[in-house]
């Protein structure tokens, strides 16, 4: 039996999830998290073996930090995140923070059932779509932003001073800068507008 933890901010969602997870004879669901600190706070209870997270949440705690909190517990349960955001920031952002695997809220139930399965026995699970993109993101490795310059650039898209990143980064303007710098040199272009454009046209960032 596969004992799983539902992780998403909306409660409708977490019932469509329930009621299609428990239909499978080797899956149960033990618990559901309405936000992303509560998610890490039941995954460390015993008996948990995949939780399902979603990556956005209201408040400070997002899913991809949650996964790595989750992820540094001893005898963690594994993440599959599952969400409707596909940018190569939070594919590599959750994939770094140690997901197993990475769907979109539109799988098939067929494809999120296969998914669960093979996550929980330690296998890569990637949607089609995600591994094709994380395709592409490493053959165009030269225009492929970091996660933290993703972050930046994210924060600049929504008019956000290089005062006001810094302080929600914890980084100080000098390093700002210095990633705005690298930034626009693989992107090439020459203005914060213009980065935040073709960014969003090679799905770095969100669009919204």
């Amino acid at each position: 039996m596969i004992r799983l933890l539902l992780s998403d901010d909306h409660p409708v969602v977490r019932a469509g999830m329930r009621a299609l997870l428990e239909a499978e004879p080797d899956l149960e669901v033990t618990g559901e998290a309405a936000s992303a600190e509560e998610a890490v706070r039941l995954a460390a209870s015993p008996g948990i073996d995949l939780v399902l997270m979603d990556l956005q949440f209201p408040g400070s705690l997002q899913g991809v930090e949650a996964t790595r909190r989750i992820r540094s517990l001893p005898d963690s349960p594994r993440v599959l995140v599952l969400t409707n955001y596909d940018t190569d920031a939070d594919i590599l952002g959750a994939i770094e923070a140690g997901a197993s695997g990475y769907l979109l809220k539109d799988a098939p139930p067929g494809e999120l059932v296969a998914a669960i399965r093979a996550a929980a026995a330690g296998e890569s699970a990637l949607a089609p779509a995600v591994a094709s993109r994380l395709d592409e993101s490493q053959r165009s490795a030269d225009q492929r932003l970091t996660v933290r310059e993703a972050e930046v650039l994210q924060l600049v898209a929504a008019g956000s001073t290089n005062r006001e990143i810094g302080k929600a980064l914890f980084l100080s303007e000098a390093t700002v800068k210095s990633h705005l710098v690298h930034i626009f040199t693989k992107l090439g272009v020459g203005s914060r507008t213009a980065a935040v454009a073709r960014a969003r046209e090679l799905g770095a960032i969100r669009a919204g």
